[in-house]
């Protein structure tokens, strides 16, 4: 009998140990369910809800030494290498030129600082704003706080008081992303900085010197200058509705609720100003996307190469209008390759045709697969994965002289480390510390 009930004992505790396995089993299958779950459900969400900052180049089959070397190599040969726009002048300043123009541009130097500010590199960015502060920012009168948009670094002269918007927009989006990212205790108060050229944006109605807001308060979009009659059209490049998002956020001066409705006013005319079946946009269209004829017959162009690259930062980032996204990056894409992925051309009628009249740069007027579309292009691969055809094109890609001697390493080049950074992860929606 004693024995029977210590068998009995025995199999009884044998049972539990396997019921308790068990459990723990079904615990762990769980929980790794449930995470894969969140993963999946996390990546479907904007960047800024996610935190998550996809590498495609990653998901694209190359090593993460590879990239972070290639990313590193392009701020190298555009900062310091021999071929470099990136320039340090007197103790404390610096600015980036577009040597092939022999300028300095509001565009480059709000554009050099925002790669300074991504890639945590402050004693650059702090260059880049105490030169473009001092020699293009005006002090007073009827355009105080807004840019020259263009100097001549060798005879410091302003090419022309006037402002490009984009600057604009860049700067004060840089600025707020250096005080989330460094505080505003180091040297310089960045937040101060930015509230600077925004309180001194919203002075302006047009009633001294026909000087405007950088943003049609009726309309809601950003113009292509704020000055007298082009105050009434737009440049859709300008069109970055991520960074009305961060105005919105972290601005704080009263106006979030008109950022945002200019950063969806910005989706929608996105929607108006893209071809419905190329996705090619014009670079000067009226508020309804309409391309105009100011200088030349409207066109894709160099301005128009930022477009695809401003939407998929917008759906990397927030993914509010991802359903027009995501059609309008498979009909561009479709487009390009119809063009042959390595040999499409950098300007095209709105319909996809040869334009009538080729833009000139740097002396040379000649169509060409031009290294900036190659890269804006591969970022629409954030929004619709075409095998990654565009990605490994970008790769591949290379910042040199072309074979006629034309090179462009600031537009070109510019444009290609940010699409570098977009996807490999880099480029991100800066936030303050307690995020």
């Amino acid at each position: 009998m004693v024995r029977m009930i210590e068998k009995f004992s025995t199999i009884i505790s044998y049972n539990k140990h396997i019921l308790w396995c068990m459990f723990l089993s079904a615990c762990c299958v769980s929980i790794v369910f449930s995470q894969t779950k969140s993963n999946n459900s996390q990546k479907l969400k904007g960047a800024f809800y996610s935190g998550i900052y996809p590498d495609y180049f990653l998901e694209a089959g190359y090593a993460k030494k590879d990239i972070d070397v290639k990313v590193d190599k392009a701020y190298h040969d555009l900062f310091e290498g021999p071929h470099k726009v990136y320039f340090e002048v007197e103790d404390s300043m610096a600015y980036v030129s577009d040597v092939k123009n022999h300028d300095a541009r509001t565009e480059g130097l709000s554009y050099g600082m925002m790669i300074a500010v991504q890639l945590n590199k402050k004693d650059v960015f702090d260059r880049i704003w105490r030169w473009s502060k001092k020699y293009l920012q005006h002090k007073d009168g009827p355009r105080e706080g807004y840019f020259a948009w263009s100097i001549n670094p060798a005879t410091m002269k302003q090419n022309s008081p006037g402002t490009a918007s984009d600057g604009e927009l860049y700067f004060i989006t840089d600025l707020l992303f250096a005080a989330n990212r460094w505080g505003n205790n180091t040297g310089i108060n960045y937040y101060k900085e930015a509230r600077y050229i925004l309180d001194n944006m919203w002075k302006k109605d047009g009633t001294k010197d026909s000087i405007f807001n950088i943003i049609n308060t009726e309309h809601k979009q950003i113009v292509f200058t704020p000055e007298a009659r082009n105050y009434h059209f737009t440049d859709p490049s300008y069109h970055l509705p991520a960074f009305f998002e961060v105005w919105a956020l972290y601005a704080k001066d009263g106006h979030e609720k008109f950022y945002k409705d200019c950063a969806d006013t910005a989706r929608a005319f996105l929607h108006r100003a893209c071809s419905s079946s190329t996705g090619l946009n014009s670079d000067i269209t009226d508020f309804n996307g309409t391309p105009l004829q100011r200088w030349m017959k409207p066109a894709f162009r160099y301005d128009s190469w930022r477009v695809p690259m401003n939407i998929a930062m917008d759906y990397n980032w927030f993914r509010k209008d991802k359903t027009w996204q995501q059609d309008y990056a498979e009909r561009f894409q479709a487009f390009l390759k119809s063009k042959g992925i390595s040999t499409f051309e950098d300007q095209f009628n709105i319909d996809g045709s040869a334009p009538d009249f080729i833009l000139p740069a740097g002396g040379y007027k000649k169509l060409r697969h031009s290294l900036g579309l190659v890269a804006t292009a591969a970022s629409t691969e954030i929004i619709h994965r075409d095998n990654f055809d565009f990605v490994h094109a970008l790769w591949n890609a290379k910042l040199e002289p072309y074979e006629d001697g034309y090179f462009d390493p600031y537009y070109d080049g510019l444009l290609y480390l940010f699409s570098l950074m977009h996807l490999s992860g880099k480029y991100q929606l800066i936030q303050p510390p307690s995020h």
